[in-house]
């Protein structure tokens, strides 16, 4: 069949730095248990598989810097696997537990077989997947790309350096874990604003991701509208969000996560047994908390009492019918599209990686099959990644894109607005304090060479968008805004030291200790040029 134009699939795969090694369990830590368990582990399952089964398909994900230092630190990685024996051995009761109960054993049956593929994995790669990950971009299956350095949210950043430093980070710590420097950025939250393309120039970034509006808006008015990526000035390529099919799986009322066969999230069976049963398998405060493991579907808008048994053979077959649509959907739209652009156009679907089976724990299995429809129907569309389509396809129209983010309204309000707008003013503050640092001690050594550092990171971690995200959300208000004030406090600690060459060795290596991110980290990329 001829080929009528491209799809990008692009997940943003992203937690932000949680890492407690001054408790023996922590509730935030187990953000990056639950998405290695549910999202990473079988979203590189799906992309070994099409490996071996000789599967064409290119895929593009962000791993953010956040995300790869969790991902690669000894302490998280020991603790995510005794997690994960404690689940396998949780699932081998529940396996005995329901031999008489037909309706449940299916699926206690699935948790053990996926929990003991995830301990496979994980042992082939000795705890670090990144590794899997890697091997997949080298094979040029997988464009992996970098993100801010801490998912700083960049147009609220009123200190130029600051920005900078945000993507010169990023970009070392990528080169540390994946060998070469990445050639695409996630901008966190998407969020665009009037001069940081010079930033990307300087790093060597080809292209970044934008929501619908910031191209559509750009001026001149493209062409092709999001349907094929712009130039800045500086030859930094923009791609764009389709929002069909962003509707099409984002959507928990019109899209395929919210059928009425799939997982229930919200019903965990840490809720549902006898206490004493569920007692090993929870924190150490014996706080009942989601462990993971649920046996019911979403059923319909009832109450959590009144769902239905999961049936996995039911979820398998409408993932499968819902990627065949998927495929037909893009075949007609594509067809459409070139019709009328008379070029064949690129779709770009942008998704949060783990949307793909934390949230939606059929999603990995829904991508599956959407390769795989793709090859055995020989659809008129082919996969592609943005650095393919800029070798493709070299010439672009040149515009100014327009300022904007992927958040609520598609503009800065989740990240500015009365619930969070106290935090700016001592963000902007550290900055400039940061640079004014870095400018007066550029040949620093010894321990003030560690103090400046650790301000650095300190900097970096108090930035990440998470905190505000979560602060206009209402879901984990009091951790937030706990961390922003650790972090700035713990940067105006340091700061007042170097100033007053009095650095206290012991609060310094406790940070060194705790807040390892970027071990590589050098403070000079404050220097203000």
């Amino acid at each position: 069949m001829n080929n009528k134009g491209y799809w990008c699939l692009q997940l943003h795969a992203h937690l932000p730095f949680v890492r407690h090694p001054n408790y023996p369990d922590f509730l935030e830590e187990d953000w990056l248990y639950e998405a290695i368990t549910e999202t990473y582990i079988p979203l590189l399952s799906v992309f070994e598989n099409f490996v071996r089964d000789n599967i064409n398909f290119a895929v593009t994900m962000t791993i953010t810097p956040s995300l790869a230092n969790m991902l690669a630190d000894p302490l998280l990685q020991s603790r995510y696997y005794a997690k994960l024996n404690k689940l396998i051995e949780l699932s081998e009761k529940e396996v005995l537990r329901t031999i008489n109960l037909p309706e449940y054993h299916s699926v206690a049956l699935m948790y053990e077989r996926n929990f003991k593929t995830c301990r496979t994995i994980w042992e082939k790669y000795h705890g670090n997947i990144l590794t899997g990950f890697k091997n997949l971009q080298d094979a040029g299956k997988l464009e992996i790309i970098t993100c801010c350095a801490t998912h700083g949210f960049l147009p609220l950043m009123t200190n130029e350096t600051a920005q900078r430093a945000q993507i010169q980070v990023a970009v070392k710590d990528y080169q540390k874990h994946f060998g070469r420097k990445p050639n695409g950025i996630w901008l966190a939250e998407c969020a665009y604003t009037y001069g940081i393309e010079k930033f990307l120039k300087e790093a060597q970034i080809r292209f970044f991701f934008m929501e619908s509006h910031g191209i559509l808006y750009a001026v001149p008015r493209p062409k092709y509208g999001v349907f094929a990526p712009i130039y800045c000035k500086n030859g930094v390529a923009a791609f764009s969000r389709d929002m069909e099919t962003a509707h099409q799986v984002w959507s928990a009322e019109c899209g395929y996560p919210g059928d009425v066969d799939y997982r229930e999230f919200y019903r965990d069976l840490a809720y549902d047994l006898d206490y004493d049963y569920i007692r090993p398998y929870l924190h150490s405060d014996g706080v009942r908390r989601n462990i993971g493991v649920k046996y019911c579907r979403i059923t319909g808008k009832v109450p959590l009492n009144e769902k239905q048994p999961y049936n996995p053979e039911w979820a398998n077959n409408k993932a499968k019918m819902h990627a065949e649509n998927f495929v037909f959907n893009r075949t007609k739209q594509i067809e459409h599209l070139q019709g009328i652009m008379q070029k064949e156009p690129l779709v770009v679907s942008m998704y949060d990686a783990e949307l793909f089976g934390h949230w939606w724990f059929e999603g990995p299995n829904f991508i599956n099959y959407i390769f795989r429809t793709m090859q055995e129907k020989n659809a008129s569309f082919k996969p592609m990644t943005p650095v393919q389509y800029l070798d493709k396809f070299p010439v672009n129209q040149v515009c100014q894109p327009s300022p904007s983010s992927w958040g609520d309204e598609g503009y800065y309000k989740v990240w500015l607005n009365p619930k969070n707008d106290w935090i700016y003013k001592h963000l902007n503050m550290a900055a400039d304090r940061m640079v004014e640092i870095a400018t007066t001690n550029q040949n620093a050594d010894g321990i003030k060479l560690r103090a400046l550092n650790q301000a650095a990171r300190e900097l970096l971690l108090a930035q990440s968008s998470d905190w505000a995200f979560i602060m206009t959300t209402g879901t984990m208000v009091e951790y937030a805004e706990k961390r922003t004030k650790e972090h700035i406090y713990n940067f105006t600690t340091l700061y007042n030291q170097i100033k007053n060459n009095s650095i206290d060795e012991s609060f310094l290596s406790n940070l060194e200790y705790i807040n390892n991110i970027f071990s590589e980290i050098d403070y000079k990329v404050y220097i203000k040029n």
